[in-house]
């Protein structure tokens, strides 16, 4: 199942992505849906990240192949880093990333992006995928020149829209081989597979798990491959994952008010 957000008139629904097709869908991902009636193509629909979260986790350098050809500085992490980035950064499939006036190269990622299903404390790592509601495609934004300038990710990764996450979330689904790519203007810029993790879903939930408690609807975003591209304004970006779908986003410069 292919699980949707999208904006109803004034309200948000969920809906079940059947074939390119939206149809609106009773109940909730968490206690089950029921698909009903045809809402329209995906591309005319008015998506919403797929979940609403209390926090998301991200994890950084979790690709090999990232760590030695894009980063100085850092070495083969013993443990997954993790860090916090707001639900005030998500964005919607379709929506435009914006980039802040300020900075000077700002970076996409491409990444598998874990959402919980039930309530997730010390979950050890066998039982990971009972307590995990499917997959979605995500995009860890990044404002490199502040992240190195800071010496801490906070900033540079917070920033509102810099969170895209969608367009759906795919259920039945495992995390031990996909294909994920990252494409800017259609031209491929990282191309890997979850197999080359560093640290995979289920350590991860089981990892984090015994540090906070993970809710429903709480994502995880597991980490880039090497190669992630500099976006300017005009740009279109987009992530695909295998069995989850792509997620597309256009690049704008910030205006700001006056």
């Amino acid at each position: 199942m292919h699980i949707v957000r999208f904006r109803d008139g004034e309200r948000a629904a969920y809906g079940v992505l059947e074939g390119g097709v939206v149809r609106r869908a009773a109940g909730d991902p968490f206690s089950g849906l029921t698909p009903g009636a045809e809402v329209g193509p995906l591309e005319q629909v008015t998506l919403l990240p797929p979940v609403e979260p209390s926090k998301i986790v991200a994890i950084g350098l979790n690709y090999l192949d990232h760590i030695t050809q894009d980063v100085q500085g850092f070495e083969k992490p013993e443990n997954p880093i993790i860090f916090l980035k707001p639900p005030s950064s998500l964005l919607a499939h379709g929506g435009n990333i914006v980039l802040p006036q300020g900075t000077e190269r700002v970076e996409s990622e491409a990444e598998l992006a874990v959402v919980i299903g039930r309530r997730a404390r010390y979950v050890p790592a066998e039982r990971a995928y009972d307590y995990i509601l499917g997959f979605t495609c995500s995009n860890d934004v990044s404002a490199r020149d502040y992240q190195f300038k800071d010496g801490q990710w906070a900033r540079a990764k917070s920033f509102d829209t810099f969170t895209p996450i969608g367009p759906a979330i795919a259920t039945g689904l495992r995390a031990d081989d996909l294909a994920i790519a990252c494409r800017l203007n259609g031209e491929v810029r990282q191309q890997s597979t979850t197999a080359q993790l560093l640290f995979g879903v289920p350590y991860l939930v089981e990892f984090i798990s015994r540090v906070m408690t993970l809710e429903p609807g709480d994502v995880i975003m597991t980490g880039t491959p090497a190669g992630p591209p500099r976006m300017a304004p005009g740009d279109v970006v987009e992530i695909e994952i295998e069995g989850v779908g792509v997620l597309r986003n256009g690049v704008v410069a910030e205006e700001l008010p006056g």
